[in-house]
């Protein structure tokens, strides 16, 4: 049987305090994630999502409840240290990549994620044929730019390489925060198909955020519906299976 990975215990988050514009953004979530397990996350603007995400990774506080990765409260651990276990890959392709850095050079990075960093050879030309060998996986010809200043990549490529980056190391935990949004949806399809292989394969845990109501119903093992602030429902299993676009749609009306 899978252990929780992270869990969430009455989380509370209060954004704006002490102003007229103070609004509680999470209202007590209780979540429990699995080793393996791949969720998919839908809910109107303002549920909740990225929020929720934000507290995950640790750039913003709780007010109340905890917050343990593998039985270790983790509830005031900083960022910084949240990514020895936990990646996330952003909206915006320009974001989790250097740009006058070559591929190779980025992937290299990416492998002291969560390190102390030392003075050290750098021995990109060891790790050269694996690199090259992972960006092939994403079907984009990403493998054919590793000596190409980041900057100077296609959208696509550039998300590809972000998201290469975020599970080189076999996090504990990927974050997903729309991450295909800013693709056009060729782009977008190649990269989900490429995400959902590299989670399965590695079995990776794995939360995504879309706005996209069939690609959350396609993609992952779980679905959670956010809505103010809570989570309304969370479908997994069979259950997830015979979910349909209509039905959801019942939790995104007035």
């Amino acid at each position: 049987m899978s252990k929780p990975i992270l869990e969430l215990r009455d989380v509370q988050t209060v954004v704006n305090k002490g102003t007229a514009n103070e609004t509680t953004i999470l209202k007590g979530i209780n979540l429990t994630i699995n080793e393996g397990n791949f969720i998919t996350i839908v809910g109107t603007n303002g549920a909740g999502k990225s929020t929720l995400f934000n507290v995950i990774g640790g750039n913003l506080g709780v007010d109340a409840g905890q917050i343990l990765h593998s039985g270790v409260d983790i509830t005031k651990s900083s960022e910084e240290q949240r990514t020895a276990f936990l990646a996330r890959v952003f909206q915006d392709p320009k974001l989790g990549t250097a740009p006058r850095m070559t591929v190779a050079e980025n992937m290299l990075l990416a492998t002291k994620r969560g390190e102390r960093r030392h003075l050290v050879h750098r021995q990109l030309k060891a790790n050269l044929a694996r690199f090259t060998e992972l960006a092939a996986t994403m079907n984009n010809g990403l493998e054919k730019r590793m000596t190409t200043a980041t900057g100077a990549l296609s959208g696509g490529q550039r998300q590809a390489l972000s998201f290469l980056m975020a599970t080189l190391k076999r996090p504990d935990i990927l974050l997903l925060d729309e991450h295909t949004a800013a693709l056009d949806p060729h782009t977008s399809l190649n990269l989900l198909h490429a995400t959902n292989e590299r989670i399965t394969h590695d079995h990776l845990t794995a939360l995504m955020i879309t706005h996209h109501l069939e690609d959350a119903l396609t993609y992952g093992n779980r679905l959670l519906v956010l809505q103010n602030g809570q989570i309304k429902a969370d479908f997994r299993g069979p259950e997830k299976q015979e979910l349909t676009v209509e039905k959801l749609y019942h939790y995104f009306e007035d």
